[in-house]
């Protein structure tokens, strides 16, 4: 009996919050589905400022290429500089990070600017910004989070009233009945979909909460205080130059970094100060390959080289789970994210018909029923490890109590 009372009492829950979050879950769902296709909108409009004609001239130095980009930055020096993987590649220096990174291509022949990009050029830089943030900033950042989180609880919930409370019926568990009306088969597609594709959901979600601001931060102390984050030397502590009256030249940079042979495409960090090295990393989604080597920048002698093995396994885990939910780990990962995306957006809505067949009814909440104490540790551990959520749950209860105790129902 009291399994049946959980049952009902989760089941009474899952339909409030899913009611509550799923026009932001279709919206998760529809942007998160569009943004998967960022590189085929950016890399053509990159290639177009990549590519140029060698006809034959004779290339500058990169000492020049990174005076003309700088001098068309208005004398601000670049942090880094992409290394060409051919002789029709144009030479790219980039300028800031993340959202805030601007590249400037140059022209090796010429040294022409063939173009300048920034990730904000394009429209799906607003559906980044639609997907994470609602188009409002650190208010709809926090909104989303709240929302992934009670994902968690309806994705958990929904699992444990997907399951029959008797033997006989796990036989037809994963049926889908089409002869007993709508809201039975939106009922059906919205239980049996969303099991089958609950894990997956999981998995996208952990790759989301990184990027949120309480979650996130949380986890990044978490990483500091167990140093289970990037090394400190991935950043080039303690991987000091020998000052001497002259550094090496950018173009001897260049050719030590080639010399690496590292995967993928190579970025060259150039120094921060006197003392800083030249640092070189390789972007790729093969993260054992994944390394971060620093040079003196006066010699160009090896200081040190950090790979995947030096990152923390939270770090690890972390960028796994990001390239996942970004669908950057290869065409079958692309595939399955556009596919977790669609079916999400198929079981939202079937379950809004499921609920529309009720005539908007929400199940009844038992009589006389507490939680048990698993029940409540499980809530409370998921109350700790997303805030939000937890602090949700106070401002739920809070409205029980004065219902109860003010307004008598």
């Amino acid at each position: 009996m009291n399994s049946q009372k959980l049952h009902q009492w989760l089941w009474r829950w899952h339909v409030i919050a899913g009611i509550i979050a799923m026009p932001f879950i279709l919206l998760l769902a529809i942007t998160g589905g569009i943004y998967l296709f960022k590189d085929y909108v950016e890399k053509p409009i990159i290639e177009s400022f990549q590519k140029v004609d060698t006809s034959g001239e004779t290339k500058l130095s990169f000492k020049e290429q990174f005076e003309i980009a700088s001098n068309y930055m208005k004398g601000k020096q670049p942090n880094s500089m992409v290394l060409p993987s051919s002789d029709t590649d144009a030479t790219e220096f980039v300028w800031g990070k993340f959202s805030h990174k601007k590249s400037v291509f140059v022209n090796p022949y010429t040294g022409e600017i063939k173009g300048k990009f920034t990730p904000k050029d394009t429209w799906m830089y607003q559906v980044r910004k639609l997907h994470g943030e609602l188009l409002t900033g650190k208010v709809g950042t926090k909104i989303i989070e709240l929302i992934a989180s009670w994902m968690v609880m309806l994705i958990l919930t929904g699992i444990y009233i997907f399951f029959p409370l008797t033997k006989t019926a796990f036989k037809k568990l994963f049926n889908i009945r089409t002869k007993l009306g709508n809201r039975m088969l939106f009922r059906d597609i919205h239980a049996v979909g969303g099991f089958l594709i609950s894990t997956l959901l999981l998995l996208t979600l952990a790759g989301g909460f990184p990027w949120t601001d309480v979650f996130g931060e949380n986890f990044k102390k978490v990483q500091k205080l167990t140093n289970t984050g990037f090394p400190k030397e991935w950043f080039g502590v303690g991987a000091f130059s020998s000052p001497k009256e002259i550094a090496i030249s950018i173009d001897k940079m260049v050719e030590i970094a080639n010399a690496t042979k590292l995967k993928g495409n190579i970025t060259l960090d150039f120094p921060k100060h006197p003392k800083a090295p030249f640092s070189i990393s390789n972007s790729t989604f093969d993260f054992d390959q994944m390394h971060k080597i620093h040079f003196d920048q006066y010699s160009g002698d090896l200081l040190m080289t950090l790979g995947w093995k030096d990152i923390g396994v939270l770090m690890q885990g972390r960028l796994w789970v990001m390239a996942f939910h970004q669908g950057q780990l290869g065409t079958w990962n692309f595939a399955l994210m556009l596919f977790v995306a669609i079916a999400l957006a198929i079981v939202s809505i079937a379950g809004l018909f499921s609920f529309q067949g009720r005539s908007w009814g929400v199940p009844e909440a038992p009589v006389q029923f507490k939680a048990g104490i698993g029940t409540i540790i499980l809530i409370g551990i998921l109350a700790i490890i997303f805030p939000l959520f937890g602090i949700s749950l106070v401002f739920i209860f809070l409205i029980e109590q004065f219902k109860k105790r003010v307004l008598k129902f």
